[in-house]
């Protein structure tokens, strides 16, 4: 497990950083914050995109693409976020930034 070797604050003007404790709330706030999915297993991907009712559009659209993104698509044991692949995959669905960050949630929340 990586750790930060230390937390630091400033105003910003003239970056005079100063060592901010651990048991400080803005730290305490900083470390409840959720991490960002940026991942997700296939078939944690897939059955998001099955409970959407999104696989047949997907599976259709990706039937339609280059041979690599067709291996991707198939043979993939990661999805992530922000590859080409998904990029390319999401604007086609018409999907916004919000929209793929929430669908990221809500497969990371399947069972893998």
């Amino acid at each position: 497990m990586a750790r930060s070797n230390g937390i630091f604050a400033s105003d910003q003007p003239d970056m005079n950083l100063e060592p901010v404790s651990e048991g400080h709330p803005d730290v305490i706030a900083y470390r409840k914050l959720p991490m960002p999915i940026n991942s997700v297993s296939a078939r944690q991907f897939k059955l998001q995109l099955l409970s959407r009712g999104l696989l047949d559009n997907v599976d259709d659209w990706v039937a339609t693409q280059s041979r690599d993104v067709r291996i991707g698509h198939e043979y993939s044991g990661t999805f992530v976020k922000y590859s080409p692949m998904m990029a390319a995959g999401f604007a086609a669905m018409g999907f916004t930034d919000k929209q793929i960050v929430a669908f990221f949630i809500a497969a990371s929340k399947k069972f893998d």
